[in-house]
């Protein structure tokens, strides 16, 4: 399969080019580096990355910024960070993707645990973790030709516990291993409308 990865060179995305690089043609992109540099919240960037990659059976989006601090000193623009990058942005690679997705594709999008497993400062993280969970369930029932949508949404990961551990107290870090895996079992299995966790 020709496997697009979004957010390839961070923590996740590098996990995802692991687990299916051996099997698939991995076509890597990022906000800049990778195969193809876009910003997801742009969706002509979007349809034009599409047009340059051709065929394409699957898109991975490890991506999307959030805005991290206390509830008190959030604003409604402070959401906004998350919903239009995290939230919109993933949505914006489906619905591009749609008509352009060979038959019985899949699309995998990434949240995280902060709307389970709630941390100080993470509220627009839980929120957009929250709604991404949301538009997999919906969108499921109406994916033409056989298309496949999945929401991954995996602990603090190994390798990033050195960099965010402290904003995570308790919690007990996810081998990259099993994140991988998560990604294998939507990409190349037949879930779909799936909140995949990788406690």
């Amino acid at each position: 399969m020709k496997v697009i990865v979004v957010g390839a060179n961070g923590d996740i995305g590098k996990v995802v080019c692991d687990a299916l690089g051996a099997r698939h043609d991995i076509v890597t992109v990022g906000r800049s580096s990778g195969d193809f540099q876009i910003d997801m919240s742009d969706l002509s960037a979007i349809d034009d990355m599409y047009a340059s990659v051709g065929q394409f059976d699957a898109v991975v989006a490890t991506a999307g910024d959030v805005h991290f601090s206390a509830l008190q000193e959030h604003t409604a623009e402070t959401f906004m960070i998350g919903l239009r990058q995290k939230v919109m942005g993933q949505i914006n690679l489906v619905l591009a993707g749609l008509r352009k997705i060979r038959d019985r594709g899949s699309f995998t999008l990434t949240s995280g645990v902060l709307d389970r497993d709630p941390i100080p400062m993470g509220t627009a993280a839980a929120t957009a973790n929250g709604a991404l969970a949301g538009f997999v369930v919906g969108a499921a029932i109406e994916m033409p030709r056989g298309l496949r949508v999945n929401v991954v949404s995996p602990c603090l990961l190994d390798v990033s516990a050195p960099r965010y551990g402290a904003w995570f107290p308790g919690h007990d870090p996810v081998p990259s291993r099993r994140v991988g895996l998560a990604y294998a079992k939507s990409v190349e299995g037949a879930v779909t409308g799936q909140v995949i966790t990788v406690d």
